[in-house]
C-alpha cells in the first residue's frame, strides 16, 4: 500500500490524469490535486476574498474535476486546472451577485413599500392607552401564525429571514401571514374605531 502511495507520488501530471481517466480511482486525482490545492486556494482567494469561501470552493473544485476529467482532453494540467479554478470563482461570483440583484428588485417593489408604508399601521393616530387596549384585542383575534409573524416583524423586529429560521416556515409564507396579518389587524382595529 504504502509503496503504492509513493509510487503514484512520482508519476508525471499527465501519468495521473491518464491513469484516472481510466481507472476512475480517487488515489490518482488526490495526488494530482493535492499537488496544486495551494495554487487552487491562491486562485478562490484572490477571486472570492473570504478565507470560508475560498476553502469551500476548493473541495467544490476537487468535485468538479472528479466529474469532468473523465470526459476532457488535458494535455497540460496546472494551466488547466488554473482555468477551471478561476472560472469555478466567477460563477459563484456571478450567482452572488444575481442573489443580491434579486434581493435588491424585491425591496423596490410594491410589497416592500406596503410592509414599510406608515399609513398601513393603522396605529399612528390613537392614544397610546387606547392603541395598546385595541391592538391587543386585535392580536388576540389573529391566528396563531399571523399573530406570530406580526409580533416578530414590528414588535421584534425580526426580518423575514429570522422568522422564517425561528418558526422553521418558508419565507414566503412568513409574508404572506404578515401581509394577511396586517390586513385582519387593520380591520379589526378600524371596525373599533
Amino acid at each position: 500500500m504504502i509503496q503504492n502511495i509513493f509510487k503514484i507520488k512520482l508519476l508525471s501530471d499527465e501519468l495521473l490524469v491518464r491513469k484516472f481517466q481510466e481507472t476512475q480511482n480517487l488515489d490518482f486525482l488526490g495526488q494530482l490535486y493535492e499537488r496544486y490545492m495551494h495554487l487552487v486556494y491562491g486562485v478562490c482567494l484572490k477571486y472570492l476574498k473570504n478565507k470560508e469561501e475560498a476553502q469551500d470552493a476548493v473541495m467544490g473544485i476537487f468535485e468538479k474535476l472528479n466529474k469532468e476529467i473523465p470526459g476532457k482532453e488535458i494535455n497540460d494540467f496546472k494551466p488547466w486546472l488554473y482555468v477551471v479554478a478561476k472560472n469555478y470563482c466567477l460563477m459563484h461570483l456571478r450567482k452572488e451577485q444575481s442573489t443580491k440583484k434579486k434581493s435588491a428588485e424585491y425591496e423596490k417593489t410594491e410589497l416592500f413599500f406596503m410592509e414599510n408604508e406608515d399609513d398601513v399601521h393603522p396605529t399612528n393616530n390613537w392614544e397610546p392607552d387606547e392603541l395598546d387596549s385595541r391592538l391587543k384585542d386585535c392580536l388576540e383575534k389573529l391566528k396563531d401564525r399571523q399573530r406570530s409573524c406580526i409580533e416578530l416583524f414590528y414588535f421584534k423586529e425580526l426580518c423575514y429571514k429570522e422568522i422564517s429560521e425561528k418558526l422553521t416556515l418558508d419565507i414566503k409564507k412568513v409574508k404572506s401571514y404578515i401581509q394577511n396579518g396586517k390586513r385582519n389587524l387593520k380591520n379589526c382595529m378600524e371596525s373599533k374605531a
